[in-house]
């Protein structure tokens, strides 16, 4: 049977094929909101489907795949990638920490004093999909070390994300529903160390585990985080991905239906913003600065000040190839915040509070982190290589 691909290099090429569809998605979302089909769209995504909206069992139920496939991630390159060693954790780890501290510190800033605290985590994540959909577009204008660098850092972003999810954004907690949660994912563990190498029973536990956390309180996506840190996996270090390791299979399955389906429709139902008789204050108010002066000041201050501290202190090396210049535009393209900072700012606020000055300050952000990290990539030379002695 042929091996698949290494998951970091497909990733390098479905992430950014799948960014374009994004990018395709979000587009078609504004121009359907600002339409006489606009209230249509608003309407279908309030419609009640059971005990959830349309619009709640996509960022509940169909984002915990996306999840669980962040999950797979991660648990994957901590112990069979990337991040498998300290040494290669170092840079991503710090360019993550600087990338996520500095535009939470941004977005305070602005709206100290104000009742908009909560909405602090909304600039700190970076869309890996989005950021590696532009670097397609410029070829091989950006060494191969550049693109795999920002998939590591957007790893540890995520991991990031995950956890001030759970912390931060979890109220009303249910005893009996979490005491059944960590039972069911007990029983995970159990069947992990136990050798069980079938995906059925993790998966149908995933389910249980969904519902349960779904009702103790938790934001039910965790629950896809939760499942993936317990399904197995056979390292194979150095080479293509083991064609019989679980991990992989559901890694490698997983991926074009999040890719090209699950994230398309995220950012269709989330970036619609109705731009008809939008006021200047929507504008200047402190959530829309905050959101995007975060994301397209803070991520790259945060990023490349970190990196470029490390690399002077000889803790960590510059990506192989890659000039100053270059790694600049990539920690501009890390300030694309789209997928993880609408959904972390459908969790900050109240439904339909502050939901317009977020979702501008997300796509402004985004959008001029984007055009500005292409100019920079585009103007950036490359590093000569070094010189033989003489």
């Amino acid at each position: 049977m042929k091996r698949p691909l290494s998951a970091i290099r497909t990733a390098l090429v479905s992430e950014a094929g799948g960014g374009l569809v994004l990018m395709a998605a979000a587009a078609l979302a504004l121009i359907v909101a600002n339409s006489p089909l606009g209230g249509a769209y608003a309407h279908a995504l309030h419609l009640s489907l059971g005990p959830l909206s349309l619009l709640h069992w996509i960022n509940d139920g169909l984002m915990a795949a996306f999840f669980l496939l962040v999950g797979l991630e991660i648990r994957r390159e901590a112990l069979d990638g990337r991040l498998r060693t300290w040494p290669d954790r170092i840079l991503p780890g710090l360019a993550a920490f600087g990338g996520m501290a500095v535009p939470a510190l941004v977005y305070v800033a602005l709206n100290r004093g104000g009742d908009t605290l909560r909405g602090w985590a909304i600039p700190a994540a970076t869309d890996i999909a989005f950021a590696l959909g532009v670097l397609a577009l410029l070829g091989r204008r950006v060494p191969v070390s550049l693109k795999i660098f920002l998939s590591a850092v957007a790893i540890v972003d995520d991991l990031g994300a995950v956890v001030i999810i759970a912390l931060f954004y979890t109220s009303g907690l249910d005893p009996l529903m979490l005491g059944l949660a960590a039972a069911v994912l007990a029983a995970l563990v159990a069947m992990n160390r136990l050798g069980v190498t079938r995906l059925a029973p993790y998966l149908i536990l995933g389910v249980i585990l969904w519902v349960l956390v779904l009702r103790s309180g938790i934001h039910a996506t965790v629950a896809g985080v939760l499942l993936a840190l317990t399904v197995p996996i056979r390292p194979s270090p150095g080479a293509p991905d083991d064609a019989a390791s679980p991990l992989h299979i559901l890694e490698h399955g997983l991926t074009p239906w999040v890719t090209y389906l699950i994230v398309p429709v995220f950012g269709f139902a989330n970036a619609g913003v109705d731009l008809r008789g939008l006021s200047p204050s929507a504008l200047r108010d402190p959530v829309t600065l905050g959101v995007a002066a975060g994301l397209f000041l803070g991520k790259q201050i945060g990023i490349f000040a970190c990196l470029r501290l490390a690399v002077a202190a000889g803790i960590a090396a510059r990506p192989a190839g890659a000039s100053w210049g270059q790694v600049y535009g990539v920690a501009l393209l890390c300030g694309i915040g789209f997928t993880m900072s609408l959904f972390i700012g459908g969790l900050a606020f109240a439904p339909g509070l502050h939901e317009t000055e977020t979702k501008l300050g997300v796509l402004a952000g985004s959008l001029l982190s984007g055009l500005a990290g292409a100019v920079v990539l585009l103007a950036a030379k490359g590093r000569s290589p070094a010189r033989p002695p003489v």
